[in-house]
């Protein structure tokens, strides 16, 4: 379904956020025979309110009486944060009422000028990756989706490059000319109704006659979800020794390799970690997927490489005058995105801050991987799921385990006991909610914190 099959039709965009405000001001222009947006629930008395210049394309209904107002439509258009478990959502779907997406409604029409970005964790970078790097190879391009601007406000180019979330992945239609995934983890289940409704919905992206596909080839998950969902689907494997991956060069250090062929250091992507390095190897692979020579021009991607800046609140540094490094991964909302980052650090005096919103998840990979590799870490447990976490760690001979009653705490605890030339890795291994309003403001806070604590700050306050 495209944006132009909804002239005349009674549409309902669900959800006034950033994706809801960019559905109305695109629908309206198409002409439906009428257009509302709805909430389904009443918003809070310090809400802003919805603006009269969106009001006036479509009304908007809140609470009880949304509930009709779906049922009416034609066609219902939906936010990614209503969830498949929604209990209207299943009755709608009863009712044979259509739902999709603004992402589904915009790839519709651009499938085959567009890059597909999605995974459980590493979407973000690999998209700004691949964006940096085709601009500097020649090749414009607009990024958007879950980073950026959301599709309906895109302008018009020659190529896109989407960074696609579970949400946006799972009311697809058509698939993108190059599509891949970064990495597959079971996360944000409530939404997607279980594990299986949460691979079924992530890998939709594939679902729908890609061009190419490109596949982290180290996620051993991955690559078997894959292979049961789409078995004749045919894919490009990055990180496996016959394409794009991180060996051994002529010198001894690491390098990027195709192949046999090393092709630029790997300390030019100034992205810590193992986890970076396979996004790296995604990148280049979806580039020459799109057509770009990066084994040919290797000279112009390391140049490219050294001026790329990571992204904020992803094993961000932050020198501070104790000799202490902290370290911002506060998008980290998964056991294995803590996993990641440890890994990245491991070789240093660590103290890991973790916990946040419980929502129940298993801990026990993050258990095997300090046990089976013998971290040597400081681990302080926050609210609320830092107390579970600690105890699925305990027996754990190499780990120090403090508890503590909040971020403020935290911080505190991780500087007396944490030496000079040592690391503070905020990595949560849970979502934020509950105690922030979301990740950039428990990163916000953590930074305050951590200048509010310096010696310097102590010295002159």
């Amino acid at each position: 379904m495209r944006l132009a099959d909804l002239t005349g039709r009674r549409v309902v965009v669900w959800g006034t956020g950033r994706e809801g405000v960019a559905a109305v001001r695109a629908i309206a222009p198409v002409r439906p025979a009428s257009l509302h947006v709805v909430l389904d629930r009443v918003p809070a008395p310090d809400a802003p309110p919805w603006p009269a210049e969106l009001a006036a394309l479509a009304p908007l209904v809140a609470g009880g009486p949304a509930y009709p107002v779906l049922a009416g439509a034609d066609v219902v258009v939906r936010s990614p944060g209503v969830a498949q478990t929604h209990p209207w959502v299943r009755r709608l779907r009863a009712a044979g009422v259509p739902i999709t997406g603004g992402t589904a409604l915009w790839l519709a029409g651009h499938a085959g000028a567009t890059i597909g970005i999605t995974g459980s964790k590493g979407k973000s970078t690999t998209t700004s990756l691949v964006s940096h790097l085709l601009a500097a190879l020649g090749r414009p391009n607009v990024i958007g989706g879950n980073i950026g601007t959301a599709v309906l406000g895109l302008p018009e180019a020659g190529c896109y490059v989407l960074e696609l979330s579970m949400y946006q992945c799972a009311d697809l239609t058509d698939s993108p000319a190059v599509a891949a995934v970064t990495s597959l983890y079971p996360e944000h289940l409530d939404w997607a109704g279980g594990e299986d409704g949460y691979y079924r919905d992530k890998l939709n992206l594939l679902g729908h006659a890609p061009g190419t596909v490109v596949l982290n080839g180290r996620d051993e998950l991955l690559r078997a979800q894959v292979a049961a969902r789409y078995p004749d689907l045919p894919v490009r494997l990055a990180g496996e020794p016959d394409g794009f991956h991180v060996g051994p060069g002529r010198d001894g250090t690491a390098w990027v390799r195709h192949g046999r062929h090393p092709l630029l250091p790997r300390e030019r992507l100034r992205l810590v970690g193992r986890h970076n390095e396979a996004n790296l190897c995604v990148a280049l692979e979806v580039l020459a997927a799109a057509g770009t020579d990066p084994v040919g021009r290797a000279a112009e991607v390391a140049v490219a490489l050294a001026g790329f800046a990571p992204l904020e609140h992803r094993l961000t540094p932050i020198e501070d005058p104790s000799g202490v490094l902290f370290v911002d991964d506060s998008i980290s909302t998964i056991p294995q995105s803590a996993i990641h980052a440890i890994e990245a650090y491991a070789g240093r005096p660590l103290t890991v801050l973790l916990g946040g919103t419980d929502r129940g998840l298993d801990y026990a990979p993050l258990r095997d991987f300090l046990a089976g590799r013998g971290i040597v870490a400081t681990v302080i447990g926050m609210p609320d799921s830092g107390p579970r976490i600690l105890a699925e760690l305990a027996g754990i001979g190499t780990l120090t385990r403090y508890h503590s009653d909040s971020l403020a705490h935290a911080v505190a605890l991780a500087r007396a006991h944490t030496p000079p030339g040592g690391v503070v890795l905020l990595s949560p291994a849970a979502p934020s909610y509950g105690h922030f309003d979301n990740f950039e403001h428990r990163s916000r806070v953590f930074r305050e914190l951590i200048r509010a604590t310096s010696p310097g700050e102590r010295m002159t306050s």
